[in-house]
């Protein structure tokens, strides 16, 4: 096991590296990518080079890691959407990732301006459509997907704040 990790974990951190932005994350996923292989190494059937086999795990461990990240970045979990999506990608961790998203979307509505919460919760708490939106707010459906494009860009501004 030992002689496994030494001889691949480098390179195996420099293809996830390559592929992901943050060190931490990098070195976390490299991690469970070694302990994939190492657990998993009965299973190999000597098609391609152990590194290539390995890096297909990591190749595996990255797009997990991505589309669990997609995920908290949905900005309203009442869509029905985050809750398909929720229920195809995320482990049985998935219901204290969603409290906890809940919470952090609550406490980024605080501070916006009324306006944008009006316009956010209309469309991704509702489900209304821009015309809908449009009736409802009475004004003109290009006024709506422009303030919906601002209220989404405040929100994501205020979101990375956290």
């Amino acid at each position: 096991m030992e002689d496994f990790y030494k001889k691949y974990y480098f390179s195996i951190h420099s293809f996830v590296r390559q592929r992901i932005d943050d060190e931490g994350v990098a070195e976390e996923l490299t991690n469970d990518i070694m302990m994939a292989g190492i657990t998993s190494i009965s299973s190999f059937n000597g098609k391609s080079s152990e590194f290539s086999w390995l890096c297909s795990i990591a190749k595996h461990k990255i797009i997990d890691y991505y589309r669990k990240k997609k995920i908290k970045t949905i900005l309203f979990s009442a869509c029905p959407v985050f809750e398909e999506i929720a229920d195809k990608a995320l482990t049985p961790e998935r219901d204290v990732l969603k409290n906890e998203l809940k919470e952090e979307i609550k406490n980024t509505l605080k501070d916006l301006n009324t306006g944008y919460i009006k316009i956010l919760r209309l469309k991704y708490i509702e489900g209304l459509k821009i015309r809908q939106i449009a009736e409802v707010l009475e004004i003109s459906a290009k006024a709506v997907e422009s303030k919906l494009i601002r209220a989404k860009k405040k929100f994501k501004e205020v979101w990375n704040y956290d």
